[in-house]
């Protein structure tokens, strides 16, 4: 019993727990601010979290859904060298989101 209990509290210690960081842009997000956040999600998934990107859309925002599309793929784009997208980008209410898991490699 006793060295069973200590090789689940070993085994324990050795796992790593993904936590999901979420990165909120608007639809007219200027290209600053989404380099801005592109490198502070490089530095989420480099540390082994996943990241979820949401572009929030208020009022007459509804209109651009395509800009919020295209700004969640370019921010895809810009991480493809460290990540995967687990899910594409797709409307839930008012939010469109994406979630973006770390590469293997």
């Amino acid at each position: 019993m006793y060295e069973k209990k200590k090789k689940e509290k070993e085994a324990k210690k050795k796992q790593h727990t993904i936590t999901v960081k979420e990165l909120r842009f608007r639809p007219n997000t200027d290209d600053h601010d989404l380099e801005f956040k592109t490198r502070h999600a490089r530095e989420f998934l480099e540390g082994g979290d996943k990241v979820k990107a949401t572009v929030q859309f208020r009022g007459r925002d509804m209109l651009y859904t395509e800009k919020g599309e295209l700004l969640l793929l370019q921010l895809a784009k810009n991480l493809e060298d460290v990540s995967k997208v687990e899910t594409k980008p797709n409307m839930e209410g008012r939010r469109m989101i994406m979630m973006l898991s770390p590469s293997k490699s």
